[in-house]
């Protein structure tokens, strides 16, 4: 089981996959760290020896952030925007689609589970 930046990629997976693991590395990201450390992607973790991971590890701390600092960055970022009170700030806050997707009909994901408003239910007898 290798160790990449805290976080243990799978051994059964090529490298160029599971470098994905690792936050902050994406498919290109991948490929840049194969090529400048000289190791085949098709390459199976399991067959990777000490030295090309520690290759492809000090790659990784030299050029890219990753895991634990890139979430605290990202969510500064976001927590300066809710401050200053700026639109995609307040969308954060309202837990609303931020980048202009319509919200009309979609943005399921974001808002929750639909909940039922008005006259669907019948009304319960009172006593009178």
């Amino acid at each position: 089981m290798a160790r990449i930046s805290g976080v243990v990629i799978p051994d059964g997976k090529q490298v160029h996959v599971a470098l994905t693991y690792v936050y902050g590395i994406g498919p290109k990201s991948s490929a840049d760290i194969l090529t400048s450390a000289k190791i085949e992607p098709t390459v199976r973790v399991k067959n990777l020896t000490d030295n090309e991971i520690s290759r492809i590890q000090d790659l990784i701390n030299e050029k890219y952030t990753v895991e634990g600092e890139l979430q605290r960055i990202v969510s500064t970022n976001i927590k300066r925007l809710k401050d200053i009170n700026s639109y995609r700030g307040i969308r954060h806050k309202a837990s609303l689609p931020v980048r202009g997707q319509r919200t009309r009909t979609n943005a399921r994901t974001k808002r929750g589970k639909k909940t039922a408003i008005g006259g669907s239910q019948p009304k319960s007898a009172s006593k009178t």
